[in-house]
């Protein structure tokens, strides 16, 4: 824990690097030139980046109004301010990318392009529908998700739609929404027709606005360049091309920077994301010093070998970057493996042991389940509350806009001026009372206990802030209002149910990693074995967040009573104590389609079904003449497979599928689940 701003003032440098270990230390030491910090998880990167910014700051070499660190969420960011401000050091711009380029561009567009910065458009949908409307295309609700996806990924990239047709196919991403890469650079072109139309720009727009306006007004860029001239930047591994441009642009050819990242957490490759600037920063920088932290402070023994077994067994998919974790904490408990039947009997199990963690003295807010899918959390719900047990989804309403939230904080704002000589837990305390706060929670679950634990995450705020800055009401009022608009949320006492990609940066003492079978972990939809590597990270994310308790499970079957077909995920093997799997061979992108086919298993698919329609593609595409995936994409004959559907409005519903697709194919599909075979008519009606 940090101590107080005015103890941290009174030290020497010595003392204040003193709290370090001695990798943390050469990376807060090295104060000038290009650094690059390669940090396993766990292993206390923030800390590092942090002292490294107020050692700086306290020996002279950085005036706090010329540092710029970058983060890539809301959240971190405010983490990172909240740590400088405990370290003493105030005046630091913490903020993710786009609130930077924002910042910028709101301050420099009067002058640079004249009049007020276009409104930026919330959402996409509308805008893709439009395009999509203008062009005469089909599309679904879920088409126009995926094909926003990829317009952010094209923008990310720095990929102009004349240049999109030969960086889809460099990229294996043809078919996108059963649209060919000609079709899609179309819909880019008109979907900045709709925008200029509509007089709004996207989320991307932000960023390329921003470098445009540096890149095409020299005395614009030189004003950034004189306000910063200290840069850190935070997950280096998911920085976008975009990004790295507007990175550049800052410099303006200096090298002071510092880059910190792990290779072994890439996992959001398909949004733009490249660890290649972090694998070659040395190459970029050859000046530039490295330093690796590898003690991991985080989780215990047990599982920290897991993560380096997992990673280990990446093989050429292994980057030179990844570093193997020393384990720093006392030993713990061995990592539990649990198949079960079924999905519902899989979370049963998963809502009873974290019963007993949580009566044993583990929080409930220390836990967390984490599912490769979305669409897995619901059996976890509907488990935990049926046994009593509060939790909370990430990615669900935000903190600050629960009711109860927003009145507990007008309240403590009008009680500023009469705390008196209370100190802050005391009076805030007595404001929430009369909002509802009691010192026990309620026996009653649901909304009640809800309500209780938004403001009891309020209290356990201003004890933090009382304890580590002897902050009053006034400060914690407008730390909230710091809090509030970055969404950097206090912890409220619930299980938490999120995503392994929506963990990452996070940390419980106790997770529960369910699913891990194949077609779920690696996710059947992974086709390419650059795919299959990033599934691998994604699982090593997941491992890497728990502390001392970590459960992996997985259920054979889907439904109760289904083929119990389904086997531990691949990544597993040599690892999982059974011998539930035979040994698999390391496939090669030769066998991508054999691969896929036998995760159809997992998938509750039958894979005589995936085979038939395989085949029918095979033939449709032969007689268009045209590529295999233009007529429906490996994913979605897993779908189909998987679903089998009997009515045309069954098939409708699947990803992929939109009613282009239905009309041209629908027939012959059902045809084809059935077992039928395909008359010479009904394939000559299909449309060119």
């Amino acid at each position: 824990m940090s101590a107080p701003a005015a103890t941290i003032e009174s030290m020497s440098a010595d003392q204040l690097l003193d709290a370090l270990d001695p990798d943390q230390r050469a990376v807060a030491e090295q104060l000038t030139g290009p650094v690059c910090v390669l940090a396993g998880a766990g292993t206390g990167k923030t800390r590092a980046v942090t002292y490294r910014i107020a050692h700086g700051v306290h020996v002279g070499a950085y005036n706090p109004q010329t540092v710029l660190a970058v983060t890539f969420t809301a959240r971190a960011a405010g983490e990172m301010r909240t740590r400088l401000r405990d370290l003493g050091v105030g005046g630091v711009q913490a903020r993710t990318f786009h609130a930077a380029a924002l910042r910028q561009l709101s301050y420099f567009w009067p002058s640079a392009i004249g009049g007020g910065v276009p409104r930026i458009a919330e959402h996409k949908a509308p805008l893709i529908g439009e395009a999509a409307g203008r062009l005469g295309l089909s599309v679904d609700r879920l088409a126009i998700r995926d094909l926003a996806a990829e317009v952010e990924w094209a923008k990310v990239s720095m990929i102009t739609p004349d240049d999109y047709p030969r960086a889809s196919a460099a990229s294996d991403r043809s078919g996108v929404a059963g649209f060919d890469p000609t079709t899609i650079a179309r819909l880019l072109s008109v979907y900045e027709d709709a925008k200029t139309d509509r007089n709004v720009i996207d989320f991307e727009d932000v960023l390329l606005l921003t470098v445009g306006i540096l890149s095409e007004r020299p005395d614009v860029a030189d004003t950034v360049r004189r306000q910063y001239r200290h840069f850190v930047v935070d997950e280096f591994q998911d920085v976008s091309p975009l990004q790295h441009r507007l990175l550049e642009l800052w410099l303006g050819g200096r090298d002071d920077l510092c880059v910190v990242g792990d290779a072994a957490q890439t996992i959001y490759s398909f949004t733009g994301a490249t660890a290649r600037y972090l694998t070659e920063f040395p190459r970029t920088y050859p000046e530039a010093t490295v330093v690796r932290l590898v003690r991991d402070y985080r989780s215990t023994p047990q599982v920290v070998s897991l993560a380096n077994a997992l990673l280990a067994r990446a093989g050429r998919y292994r980057s030179a970057a990844s570093v193997e974790l020393q384990a720093q904490r006392p030993s713990g408990p061995a990592v539990r493996f649990e198949a079960h039947d079924d999905a519902e009997s899989e979370a049963t199990a998963v809502a009873a042991r974290a019963a007993e963690l949580i009566r044993s003295g583990v929080s409930a807010s220390e836990i967390a389940v984490l599912y490769r899918t979305n669409a897995q959390s619901e059996a976890y719900e509907q488990a935990l509350s049926q046994a009593g047990i509060g939790y909370l989804v990430r990615g669900g309403e935000r903190f600050f806009s629960r009711k109860e939230v927003r009145d507990a904080i007008v309240l403590l704002r009008g009680a500023v001026r009469s705390q008196g000589e209370s100190t802050l837990p005391e009076v805030v305390r007595d404001v929430l009372t009369s909002a509802g706060w009691a010192p026990e929670p309620p026996a009653a679950r649901g909304a009640v206990r809800e309500r209780w634990e938004s403001l009891n995450a309020l209290v356990q705020l201003a004890d933090d802030l009382h304890h580590t800055r002897g902050a009053d009401l006034a400060q914690l009022v407008a730390e909230l209002g710091e809090r509030s608009a970055a969404q950097h949320a206090p912890t409220v006492d619930g299980v938490t149910l999120a995503s392994l990609h929506a963990a990452k940066g996070l940390e419980w003492d106790a997770v529960f990693l369910v699913g891990a079978s194949d077609g779920l972990l690696p996710i059947s939809m992974a086709e390419t074995d650059e795919a299959v590597a990033e599934e691998r990270r994604l699982l090593y994310v997941g491992i890497t967040r728990a502390r001392e308790h970590l459960q992996i499970s997985y259920a054979r079957s889907r439904n109760a009573g289904g083929r119990g077909t389904r086997r531990p995920s691949r990544f597993l093997d040599g690892i999982w104590p059974s011998d539930e799997r035979p040994p698999r061979r390391r496939r090669s992108k030769g066998a991508r389609a054999e691969a896929l086919a036998s995760s159809i298993a997992e998938e509750d698919a039958d894979p005589e079904v995936f085979e038939r329609l395989r085949a029918w593609r095979a033939q449709t595409a032969q007689e268009l003449d045209r590529p295999a995936f233009t007529v429906l994409h490996d994913s979605t004959l897993v779908a189909i497979a998987a679903a089998q559907p009997t009515h045309l409005r069954q098939l409708a519903i699947l990803r992929g599928i939109g009613p282009t697709k239905i009309e041209a194919y629908g027939a012959q599909i059902l045809a084809v689940v059935r077992g039928e075979e395909l008359t010479e008519g009904a394939r000559s009606d299909t449309p060119v």
